[in-house]
């Protein structure tokens, strides 16, 4: 047995081994196409800093774990501290359970019955052992990481679908994780490290060769990405949202930032920044002449930029110009924000090496992203979309969008997230105030927080007395429908893709989609 004394301290992080391979279980899923064969603890923390424990050089492990009610004989216990509780509550049903080894930032002491490992960072930990214990997958694809506030999920699926499509170009985002053969519905838009090399190793597998993910301010946070070896950065846009878990607007970019300065353990080898975004511009400046940045944008000068855009119901056209051509370009995705998305996919590829002009004759076939500004055709003689829209600037530009194309009136559902910023929810009305004709605010995810203490905090605005306050979300929807004439345009913003509501504690089917359909129909029977 290895003593307190006898630990590594304070050495670096060596190359991952590919001494062994072994049965793949990430939080107790077993993936039968591996080999049986199991690492043991010291092989995984070998030159990882460690600061206390005791470990057995024979302990072997079967899956890495961090939640204590998912361990299985042979796992590994990460002692993860969180928002609303913390791991190290639960190491003893750990135990229980038949985990092998615990690895907490707290010392166990020399009573603990099993092998435990002191570590500073936890999080951080949890990602070099997750990386080493898949054998380091992201060394086999060239991986995309898109951050930023809105057009994460757009971005993101558009890049996929322009390079090569879902069974060459892996996922993992919002709406869903495509892992080359199959595709799993998404639980988080950043997983934690071990599933994201979990699912990284799944694409190996299947066959992709490369990989588009996004990448949250949360994830980068709380080092679900450290250390992962990232070939293209991409940041989209940064405006007020996660301020309750931030607290500014500046903890926020600084977060963002990480994922560009080598802080989150390496450096992409290149970034693509939109810089028509003040923070954009800004991080461009911080990184320094001697980081490989490549630039986009509509408004400002870009090395990929749009110009001559126009605005039309069912389409948008502009002139995309680059370093070495320009062409005329005619996208079915509406808006102008919609050009910026589709700007940031096309640098992404184009600083891979890749032709706009041959990546642009798959732009007719892309399917569009699930929840945003997807059109529901039902019949009806007014437009109808629904969209993820749920910050102050995303409506104001869903907004805007809308205006432009719309002769009639423009009507806005949206409601605003319990138990989240409340700072964010008097600017998110205000914003739709300014670019709607008719507004009914209503729940979005009350989760514990009563909806009258939301609709107090949004009624903060001035003015907000013409705003249609309604609690039932369908029952709102059901009058924007019934207030719509011919050539009006009805947004439901604030859910998109999702197909649940939550209410203190409980989560109940709602589909924006489903229930404005089943709606139209019930009205024109």
């Amino acid at each position: 047995m290895i003593g307190h004394a006898d630990l590594p301290i304070s050495l670096l992080l060596t190359a991952a081994s590919s001494r062994y391979s072994y049965a793949s279980q990430s939080q107790g899923r077993v993936s039968k196409s591996h080999q049986v064969m199991k690492p043991n603890v010291e092989d995984l923390f070998e030159g990882i800093e460690c600061e206390a424990g005791r470990l057995n050089h024979d302990t072997l492990v079967t899956c890495l774990i961090t939640d204590s009610r998912r361990v299985v004989p042979g796992a590994l216990f990460f002692a993860i501290g969180g928002l609303r509780t913390n791991g190290n509550y639960f190491v003893e049903e750990a135990v229980d359970r038949g985990a092998v080894a615990i690895v907490t930032e707290e010392d166990l002491g020399a009573r603990f019955p099993i092998d435990f490992i002191k570590v500073k960072d936890v999080r951080q930990t949890l990602a070099l052992i997750s990386r080493r214990f898949y054998e380091a997958p992201d060394e086999k694809l060239k991986i995309t990481g898109v951050t930023g506030t809105n057009g994460k999920t757009t971005v993101s699926m558009l890049t996929q679908h322009l390079v090569g499509g879902s069974d060459q170009v892996g996922l993992i985002g919002t709406v869903r994780y495509d892992l080359g053969k199959r595709t799993l519905p998404s639980f988080r838009t950043t997983p934690e490290s071990v599933d994201i090399y979990s699912l990284l190793d799944q694409m190996v597998k299947n066959g992709c060769s490369e990989t588009v993910m996004e990448v949250s301010s949360h994830g980068i946070s709380q080092q679900r990405t450290y250390g992962l070896d990232v070939d293209v950065a991409a940041f989209l846009n940064l405006t007020q949202d996660h301020i309750d878990y931030h607290k500014s607007m500046e903890a926020y970019f600084d977060v963002k930032k990480r994922l560009f300065t080598g802080e989150m353990g390496r450096k992409p080898k290149a970034s693509v920044v939109n810089v028509d975004c003040a923070y954009g511009r800004q991080l461009v400046a911080e990184m320094g002449d001697d980081a490989p940045v490549t630039t986009y944008g509509i408004d400002h000068d870009a090395d990929v930029q749009a110009s001559e855009v126009n605005l039309f119901p069912d389409r948008t056209e502009f002139k995309l110009v680059w370093p070495e051509g320009e062409l005329q370009v005619v996208s079915p995705l509406l808006g102008r924000f919609n050009v910026s998305n589709l700007l940031a996919a096309v640098t992404i590829a184009y600083v891979q090496g890749k032709r706009p002009e041959n990546l642009l004759e798959h732009l007719s076939t892309f399917p569009g992203v699930p929840g945003r500004m997807e059109r529901i055709e039902e019949g009806q003689d007014y437009n109808l979309l629904v969209d993820y829209a749920h910050t102050d600037d995303a409506l104001r530009h869903a907004c805007g969008m809308l205006r432009e194309i719309t002769p009639g009136k423009l009507i806005v559902v949206f409601g605003c997230g319990g138990d989240r910023d409340r700072t964010k929810r008097a600017p998110m009305l205000k914003a739709v105030m300014e670019g709607a004709d008719l507004v009914y605010a209503t729940a979005d995810n009350p989760r514990s927080e009563s909806l009258g203490q939301i609709f107090d905090d949004m009624r903060a605005v001035e003015g907000s007395g013409s705003v249609h306050f309604i609690e039932d979300r369908k029952d709102a929807i059901s009058r924007a429908l019934d207030a719509a004439s011919k050539d009006d345009c009805v947004l439901i913003a604030g859910k998109g893709h999702e197909t649940y509501q939550e209410f203190d504690g409980t989560v109940m089917p709602f589909d924006d989609r489903s229930v404005a359909r089943e709606l139209i129909h019930l009205k024109q029977a």
